[in-house]
């Protein structure tokens, strides 16, 4: 076997450099998917719903760790690399970036696909590595599977340093997996749920109310013109970072700036002057230029995926028929159906933006729920908020579920340890 050094090496190590004893050490990763594309590959993939869990459990503390999580299918190709900066750009050097292909049988062990080849957690360190450029890092992996068939959907990684193989590291990967394996077959039951009152729902129109966050169908022609009116444009917004648009059944992404400025166009249906857009999507009232450039390329994207739905200018805003699932979750609210508010909202919007106007929206929505369940003083409203990743960390929920709960109920001393968690006494 040509082992790229004498070492003595653990019998999973050993096992695993014997695979790879056919490989090039020096060789780097394949790149595969990048930009819209790796958006579309990671929206169609199951683990994009459990993303909300592993940024709650694992990223929170990551800035100025030197840690990354990575998140890979079942071949071994890594969809999402997050974490802290510094570590970030050194990854790239060893392109342990979305689109890499990490899988045991190119590039030789690895902690993410050892752990698929074994279908086990797996620890690597530094010098375990088959790849030379790979020996300065450590990292644990876990499977994720799904719970119903108990077929491998991914890999959860942790790299870094000799922390990313510390003690903590494996029980606390192994934790979230299992966070991971079960908001899974959650989302499994809600979606049978929803399969189930399709069609017993009046229809319905979240046009005109700034209080919806829907878009008013300014420009719609309607029937009575003779004209056909324009299909709705559906736009995800919750729980993913590149905004998902959806028209007649055709499915799109759109990523980066330009999902920032649909989530912030369509929590203003009477529009923005270009000025305040360009504050809430750069943070900087005097970067109407680079707006503009960005407002040009928008309008082409939406022209190839959805023709009913335009950019207008002066102000900015969007004219025709839309649908948002942020609107579905304040117009729920609106009707006090606080459970199906709490079903509809599967995460924050774009989670990882960082742009003033989208976190408006994001923090308006969430404070919404939250006044909501609390002021309906349901028990029931309240353990389903509690129960997401969002509602976990919301104090006054958990405060307010506490009075709730009968003194010898079991659930008290989970949420009194959260509370403690938070730092509330």
């Amino acid at each position: 076997m040509n082992e790229p050094g004498a070492v003595r090496l653990r019998p999973v190590v050993r096992d695993s450099w014997r695979r790879s004893s056919a490989l090039d050490p020096d060789r780097l990763p394949s790149l595969g998917p990048d930009g819209d594309a790796i958006g579309d590959v990671r929206a169609a993939h199951p683990l994009a719903a459990v993303l909300p869990v592993v940024r709650k459990l694992l990223l929170r503390d990551t800035e100025g760790s030197g840690l990354l999580v990575a998140i890979g299918d079942a071949d071994g190709r890594l969809l999402w690399v997050e974490g802290d900066h510094v570590a970030l750009d050194a990854a790239e050097r060893m392109r342990f970036v979305a689109g890499a292909d990490w899988a045991e049988r190119l590039v030789g062990t690895s902690a993410p696909g050892t752990a698929l080849v074994l279908d086990r957690a797996v620890q690597i360190r530094g010098h375990e590595h088959w790849a030379t450029v790979v020996k300065g890092w450590s990292c644990t992996a876990v499977p994720i599977h799904d719970t119903d068939t108990g077929r491998v959907l991914g890999v959860l990684d942790l790299t870094g340093d000799v922390r990313a193989v510390g003690e903590h590291a494996l029980p606390l990967l192994t934790a979230t997996g299992v966070a991971m394996e079960a908001e899974l077959a959650l989302e499994r039951l809600r979606r049978e749920a929803r399969r189930t009152t399709v069609g017993r729902r009046p229809a319905r129109s979240v046009a005109g109310s700034p209080t919806t966050a829907a878009v008013r169908p300014r420009s719609d022609p309607g029937p009575r013109s003779g004209i056909a009116p324009r299909p709705v444009t559906r736009v995800r917004l919750l729980g993913i970072d590149d905004a998902g648009v959806e028209v007649d059944g055709r499915h799109a992404r759109v990523g980066g700036r330009h999902s920032e400025i649909l989530a912030v166009l369509s929590a203003h249906p009477d529009g923005l002057p270009a000025r305040a857009l360009a504050a809430a999507v750069y943070g900087d009232e005097d970067a109407v230029d680079t707006l503009r450039a960005e407002i040009v390329r928008l309008r082409h994207v939406l022209d190839g995926v959805a023709p009913g739905l335009e950019l207008a200018s002066r102000p900015y805003r969007l004219c025709g028929p839309v649908d948002t699932d942020v609107a579905d979750v304040l117009a729920s609210l609106g009707r006090g159906n606080r459970q199906a508010a709490i079903r509809a909202y599967v995460g924050p919007v774009l989670p990882s933006s960082r742009a003033p106007g989208v976190e408006a929206v994001r923090d308006r929505v969430r404070r919404r729920i939250s006044e909501s369940v609390v002021e309906d003083g349901s028990v029931d409203a309240l353990v389903a908020w509690t129960a997401t990743a969002c509602g976990a960390e919301d104090v006054a929920a958990l405060r307010a579920l506490l009075a709730l709960l009968p003194a010898r109920s079991p659930r008290r001393a989970g949420v009194v340890a959260t509370l403690a968690d938070l730092g509330e006494p």
